[in-house]
């Protein structure tokens, strides 16, 4: 059966052509049902001209607005109540879809889930959540990454407690080690935020190691890192930069030491490998967690097989009813504080 998935179709700094093309490319290779969601009228028109693309899974679901990447997110979550993005989570709100992707505004896309599918119960502010390879093979969780630019104390303990219900019910590491990032291991390093969520965190009933830096998001010491979205996003970015510029440079050097034919097919072989488990496009995007309903977002940069490995994130999150245990566990656990505010909007 094929699981369908909404995408906003007005999402990324090019859309809708890398959204168009990834479309097909999942429709392609995925059991997915993909429905664009834009302007009909422009989306007709790119896909129709599209090789192949009448025979696929693929339908458009009208929206007369949509919110680019420079729109402040408060104003147009306000004002454009039929954009592209509140449409397809409405889809997921009303089951006519697994789960939606967006490579557009992230606060707008933070927001406009929050207010449209609702957060779970002791969750004041969802976050964005990525899973980065490490030295030891496992898997790393970082959270959140964008969607909150300033937090208070018990935000990131929320967050600790939503990553260590992710690892350990999707990821499956039965004991997952917790940490908060900061500028030092030794207790009571780092500012006035990690200092007072320190001692939030080391409250409650999960594997809290203490503070973890920056080198522990790579080296797998650490299974669940928290730290507000702006430390969070700056992290990710950085990263994202350091292995492109070793991508290019390990290129480069194999390009001009290897010579011998068969030394390069075998350097070839091992550098695409290596590209790919570092290449941002395959990892599609990043689960908002603490939402009631499966919402994925991704780099508005994406290409057509970044909104193609959304889609596929998106796919599987729905799948493995990744929501559903989180309310589930969330449910049985200690109340953590509230801060009572209003939803803070994220990172453009």
């Amino acid at each position: 059966m094929l699981i369908d998935i909404a995408l906003d179709a007005m999402g990324s700094d090019k859309a809708p052509e890398p959204e168009i093309r990834g479309a097909i490319l999942a429709a392609r290779n995925l059991p997915v049902r993909v429905h664009l969601v834009g302007p009909e009228p422009l989306l007709r028109e790119h896909l129709d001209g599209a090789y192949g693309a009448r025979r696929l899974p693929i339908t458009i679901v009208h929206a007369d607005e949509y919110i680019s990447m420079d729109e402040k997110a408060a104003h147009a979550v306000r004002t454009k109540r039929n954009s592209s993005m509140r449409i397809g989570l409405k889809m997921v709100k009303e089951k006519r879809a697994a789960g939606f992707f967006t490579a557009g505004n992230t606060g707008a896309g933070m927001a406009t889930a929050k207010m449209t599918l609702g957060a779970l119960p002791g969750v004041d502010r969802p976050a964005l959540a990525i899973v980065v390879p490490t030295l030891s093979g496992s898997p790393c969780i970082l959270l959140d990454v964008g969607a909150n630019v300033d937090c208070k104390p018990q935000n990131l303990e929320q967050f600790a407690v939503m990553g260590e219900l992710y690892a350990r019910s999707v990821l499956r590491i039965p004991r997952p080690r917790v940490g908060i990032l900061s500028v030092g291991e030794e207790e009571g390093k780092g500012n006035d935020l990690t200092r007072e969520a320190t001692l939030l965190v080391r409250k409650l009933p999960i594997n809290f190691i203490g503070n973890v830096e920056g080198r522990d998001i790579y080296n797998g010491n650490c299974d669940v890192i928290v730290c507000d979205g702006f430390v969070g996003n700056v992290a990710l970015k950085t990263s994202e930069g350091l292995s492109r510029l070793v991508r290019e440079m390990l290129k480069a050097s194999l390009t001009q030491t290897v010579t011998a034919q068969v030394g390069a097919l075998l350097s070839r072989r091992a550098f695409n490998a290596f590209r790919r488990r570092l290449d941002p496009s395959e990892y599609g995007g990043a689960p908002l967690l603490g939402v009631r309903g499966v919402a994925i977002i991704g780099h508005g940069s994406s290409n057509d097989r970044a909104i193609m490995n959304g889609i596929r994130v998106a796919s599987e999150y729905a799948q493995a009813g990744v929501n559903e245990r989180l309310e589930r566990e969330f449910a049985g656990r200690p109340a953590t504080h509230t801060d009572g505010q209003d939803l803070q909007l994220p990172i453009q």
